[in-house]
């Protein structure tokens, strides 16, 4: 049987105006080895930030973990913890006012990623006093900036 890797990831996003130049980042963390990651878009929503930080933490991974995420966005959690994905998916990409599911491809991307390994999302308070997610909305505040600066790269 194969050893299944454990992996941590805690999430954040963030945006200047909402559209904006936006950041995302995750930090990875399993056998007591830390990664972080970070990037974002020039025009972009703080929800489409929430959403790349899950995306971009998912993507680093190399094979089939145990993965949790934690995240203080309430619309990435709830999408999972309340089956909101099921809902959209069985209804075609709709939400319950028949229109389209907003960010609808990076849902499906996710959606997609999470089939690849076991994936619990957990939700944290943002802003508070936990170090990761403290850390992630900085490398997320600092990419929005960079990119609002004309100095930031777009992904990675």
């Amino acid at each position: 049987m194969a050893v299944i890797s454990e992996v941590t990831i805690y999430t954040d996003g963030a945006c200047s105006g909402n559209p904006g130049p936006g950041g995302w980042a995750a930090i990875l963390m399993a056998g007591g080895v830390k990664k972080e990651l970070s990037g974002g878009e020039a025009d972009t929503t703080n929800n489409r930030m929430e959403l790349m930080a899950v995306i971009e933490g998912l993507r680093a991974l190399k094979r089939p973990c145990k993965v949790d995420i934690y995240s203080d966005s309430a619309y990435v959690v709830n999408a999972f913890e309340q089956n909101w994905l099921q809902k959209w998916t069985m209804n075609g990409w709709k939400n319950s006012a028949k229109a389209e599911v907003a960010n609808s491809d990076l849902w499906k991307e996710l959606l997609s990623l999470t089939t690849m390994h076991n994936v619990t999302f957990h939700k944290v308070k943002g802003h508070a006093d936990n170090e990761f997610n403290n850390r992630c909305d900085e490398l997320a505040v600092a990419e929005w900036k960079k990119i609002s600066e004309g100095k930031g790269k777009t992904n990675g």
